[in-house]
C-alpha cells in the first residue's frame, strides 16, 4: 500500500497504526541481512508511538495526515537521544539532544519512525560503500550497488520496509539513489525544506528531501516537511506550494527541455533510450519538447569537488575528539586531535578534507576555489537563460543503471562521474526529481530526472506524474 492509503485507513480506523508498523518491521526482519538499509531498527519506540497514535484515533482526534505511517530517516538528521552517526566512527556514541525539524514536522504529521538509514560516511559517495558500518546492497539485485549517498534509504522504500524515508542531497544523493532502486526521489528548492538538525557536509548544497514508491506520495511528504523555519538562516520565508493540488494537472502546453549536455557523451545507451521514451510520452501529453541547452553543466562536476570537499573541511573541523563522539586519549591536545580524527575518518571523508583545506590554501584559493565559484555562477545563469525558454527540463538521473558492488570503489574519479547528471541543480539551487521509467538492458530500474526553476515543485511534480503513469502503463501492459 501507499503511504496516502495507509494513512487513510489509520485514521478512518480500519487499520491500526501498530498493525501497520508491526507489518514493516516483520518485512525488516525477513530481508535486512541480506540488505542492511539501516544501521538502527527503532522497533520498540516505533510501536509505542504506532500505540499513542491508534489511542488518538480511538478518541476521535486526527493524528495528521500522515497518521501511521513507517519512515526510515537517514542518519545524518539528528534525532533526541537517538544514536545518530552519519556512518562514521567519529560520531561513535554521540545522541542529539534535540530533532532536526524535519524530523519533528513529521513526529507532528502523525509518521513513525522505524529507524536510521546506513550511508555514505557523512554523505560522501554514490555507492554507500563508504559507510564504516559496511555496504548497502540493491534491494533489486543484492550484488549491486544501491547508489548513494542516500543508499540506505531508498534501499528501505525499494525493499518494502518503509513506505517513506528521508534522505539529504548534495550532489545527487537523493536523486541518483532513487533511480537505481527504482523509486522516487525529491531535491527541493535550496531554502524551501529547513537543514537544521541536518549534519552538515556542504552547507550551500545540502538539501533534505523524500524517497517514496509514488510522486503522491512524495509530494505529500514535502509538503508535511517544507515551509520556513526560522531555525535555520536560509530558509525561504514562504509557505510550500501545494504540489499535490496539481498533480492531475497534466502536461498539456508545458515547454519541455531536453537537456543535450546532459543527455549525450557517458550516457549508457539503454538509459538515453528511456530518457528519450520520457520526452516522447510528454509530447504525446500535449507538452512542447524541443532540445534545450545548459552549456556550463558540463563544468558542474569540477566546480562541485572544489566547492563541496572546501565546505566539508570546514564543516568537518568539529569532529576533534572534545565535544562529540569518538576520542582517542594522546598525551598532548594536538596529539589527542590526530588520533582521533585519524581513526574516526575513512578513507573518503580524509580525501574530501585534504582536497577542501588544499583548495582553500593561501596562494591557491583565487585558482581553484574562487575559480569554482565563477563556474557555479555561469551555471546558474545558463539554467536561468534556459528556463527563459521552458517550463522544466528532462534528463537522465544516473549515467547507468546499478553497478556490480566493489565495481568502482578503486577508483574515485569514475565514481564521481555517477553524479554528473545531478550535480548541477545542487549548484544552481533549483529543485529536481528522479521518477522510475522502465529498465535498463539488465532489468534494472532506471530513472528520468525532471528539473525545475527555483520554487518551481508544482510544474516538476505535474510533469513526474504524467511519466510515472505512463510508466505503470507499460509495466501492466508488458
Amino acid at each position: 500500500m501507499t503511504a496516502a492509503s495507509l494513512s487513510a485507513a489509520v485514521r478512518s480506523g480500519e487499520r491500526s497504526a501498530l498493525a501497520v508498523v508491526d507489518e514493516h518491521l516483520a518485512a525488516i526482519e525477513a530481508r535486512e541481512d541480506q540488505i542492511h538499509a539501516f544501521n538502527l531498527v527503532t522497533a520498540e519506540a516505533a510501536r509505542s508511538v504506532a500505540a499513542a497514535i491508534d489511542q488518538r484515533v480511538e478518541a476521535g482526534e486526527d493524528p495528521g495526515p500522515l497518521a501511521g505511517v513507517p519512515i526510515a530517516l537517514k542518519d545524518n538528521l539528528c534525532t533526541r537521544g537517538v544514536a545518530t552517526t552519519c556512518s562514521s566512527r567519529i560520531l561513535d556514541g554521540w545522541r542529539p539532544p534535540y530533532d532536526a525539524t524535519v524530523v519533528q514536522r513529521l513526529a507532528d504529521a502523525g509518521a513513525v519512525m522505524v529507524g536510521k538509514t546506513n550511508l555514505d560516511e557523512f554523505a560522501m559517495g554514490s555507492s554507500t560503500e563508504n559507510s564504516a558500518f559496511g555496504p548497502t546492497r540493491n534491494p533489486h539485485d543484492t550484488s549491486r550497488v544501491p547508489g548513494g549517498s542516500s543508499g540506505g534509504s531508498a534501499a528501505a522504500v525499494a525493499a518494502g520496509f518503509s513506505p517513506l524515508a528521508l534522505g539529504s542531497d548534495t550532489g545527487g544523493s537523493i536523486r541518483q539513489p532513487a533511480a537505481l532502486c527504482g523509486v522516487v526521489g525529491v531535491k527541493p528548492t535550496y531554502g524551501l525544506v529547513s537543514r537544521y538538525g541536518l549534519i552538515a557536509f556542504a552547507s550551500s548544497l545540502d538539501q533534505i528531501g523524500p524517497f517514496a514508491t509514488t510522486v503522491d506520495d512524495a509530494a505529500m511528504v514535502l509538503e508535511v516537511i517544507g515551509g520556513h523555519d526560522p531555525a535555520d538562516s536560509t530558509s525561504i520565508p514562504r509557505a510550500v506550494p501545494p504540489v499535490r493540488r496539481h498533480l492531475t494537472d497534466g502536461v498539456a502546453g508545458l515547454r519541455v527541455g531536453v537537456v543535450t549536455e546532459l543527455s549525450g557523451e557517458g550516457i549508457a545507451p539503454d538509459v538515453a533510450r528511456r530518457v528519450n521514451e520520457a520526452a516522447e510520452v510528454l509530447a504525446a501529453a500535449g507538452a512542447e519538447v524541443a532540445e534545450a541547452s545548459v552549456p556550463a553543466a558540463v563544468y558542474g562536476l569540477s566546480a562541485y569537488y572544489l566547492i563541496a570537499p572546501a565546505e566539508a573541511s570546514s564543516n568537518l573541523a568539529r569532529y576533534d575528539g572534545v565535544r562529540y563522539g569518538l576520542r582517542v586519549d594522546a598525551a598532548t591536545t594536538p596529539e589527542m586531535n590526530l588520533a582521533t580524527r585519524t581513526a574516526g575518518f575513512g578513507d573518503e571523508v580524509k580525501r574530501r578534507i585534504m582536497l577542501g583545506t588544499y583548495a582553500l590554501s593561501a596562494g591557491y584559493y583565487d585558482a581553484y576555489y574562487g575559480k569554482a565559484q565563477k563556474v557555479r555562477t555561469l551555471i546558474i545563469r545558463d539554467f536561468t537563460a534556459a528556463y527563459q525558454r521552458f517550463d522544466v527540463l528532462l534528463s537522465p538521473t544516473s549515467p547507468t543503471t546499478a553497478f556490480p558492488l566493489g565495481d568502482k570503489t578503486a577508483d574515485p574519479l569514475t565514481m564521481y562521474l555517477n553524479d554528473v547528471c545531478t550535480i548541477p541543480s545542487n549548484l544552481s539551487g533549483d529543485p529536481a526529481m528522479s521518477v522510475p521509467f522502465g529498465t535498463g538492458d539488465d532489468g534494472l530500474p532506471v530513472g528520468v530526472q525532471v528539473l525545475a526553476p527555483s520554487l518551481g515543485e508544482i510544474d516538476m511534480f505535474r510533469t513526474a506524474a504524467v511519466l510515472e503513469a505512463a510508466a505503470v502503463r507499460e509495466e501492466v501492459t508488458s
